[in-house]
């Protein structure tokens, strides 16, 4: 099967299309034929090696955590899959990835895929999407009647947590730059900021939860938004206890494993008419270069998809 893999660390250039023979599955896997991967920066920054100590891989290692597709075999102890079922996954960060024409996954780590959208479209929402919810539903525990400011909300991830919010009853304050702000708008925020244009004190009114996609002066800057005894929830670097502590609000930091069934709970909102995944850019497995580029850029729109092979 060909596969995307790195054989060292490094930039773009050590991304390597290959011939490799499909893996075996244990009796507690299924083996998964990719339709659509999805890239994430996680998938960059594993290839770059800034996550090698925290995350050791073994050389050579298939790139990408993001998956849908078609289950093309099962392990001998699997009960809940069979072949030809559609399944959708953010499989384990330790385990060689998604880039490829199959790949071998936890039966646990699976869920169905959304019956109402593309393979395309389920690629891209597993790891945004957990990462979403874990953010905003199980650490800033958002409800109804309260006001949340999600920055970057353009995003894969942003333009998930703005639904996610939205479906709670919470009022949702996005930040994006203006020319995305046609797309924000349309996923139901309450009030769009152009942060290329708008100085956040200025135009946000104190809230209670915040959604710290970018860090650094972004994640600074919005502890001064922050009602008494709200919170900041980052997935870019813990934020400062000390400085939350003093200021009588709270700090959150979620980085995310495999979760089935949060995948499940995001189903059921697709189906539903809930959520919608936005897509903003295809590219095939040999192109995984420019994919690449373009998620490190931080300026894609949505997720971006690979396409791997027929439903």
């Amino acid at each position: 099967m060909k596969a995307v893999r790195i054989h060292q660390y490094g930039g773009r250039e050590v991304l390597s299309l290959d011939e490799i023979p499909v893996p075996d599955i244990a009796p507690d896997e299924v083996l998964v034929r990719v339709v659509a991967a999805s890239i994430n920066p996680v998938d960059w920054k594993v290839r770059a090696g800034y996550l090698a100590q925290m995350m050791p891989h073994q050389m050579p290692l298939t790139l990408g955590w993001d998956v849908s597709g078609v289950v093309a075999a099962v392990g001998s102890q699997v009960t809940q899959w069979q072949v030809g079922d559609a399944v959708y996954s953010r499989p384990d960060l330790a385990r060689n990835g998604t880039y490829a024409e199959f790949v071998a996954i936890r039966a646990g780590e699976c869920a169905r895929k959304p019956r109402t959208i593309s393979h395309v479209e389920a690629a891209s929402l597993p790891l945004a999407g957990i990462t979403a919810w874990e953010a905003m539903m199980d650490t800033a525990r958002v409800r109804a009647g309260q006001r949340v400011l999600v920055h970057a909300g353009s995003g894969g991830v942003g333009s998930l947590a703005i639904q996610l919010v939205k479906a709670a009853g919470a009022t949702v304050v996005a930040t994006a730059s203006g020319r995305n702000r046609a797309l924000v708008e349309s996923l139901g925020v309450d009030q769009f900021v152009d942060y290329t244009t708008t100085t956040l004190l200025e135009a946000v009114e104190p809230v209670d939860a915040v959604f710290d996609t970018i860090g650094g002066e972004v994640q600074e800057a919005s502890w001064s938004l922050l009602k008494p005894g709200g919170i900041q929830v980052s997935i870019i670097s813990p934020p400062d206890e000390a400085r939350a502590a003093a200021m009588g609000v709270r700090g959150g930091f979620v980085f995310i494993g495999p979760n089935a069934p949060v995948l499940d709970k995001l189903a059921g909102m697709v189906d539903g008419g809930r959520l919608r995944p936005i897509v903003g850019a295809e590219f095939a497995l040999e192109d995984i270069a420019q994919a690449h580029a373009l998620s490190e850029s931080g300026r894609a729109v949505g997720k971006i998809v690979l396409y791997v092979g027929k439903p």
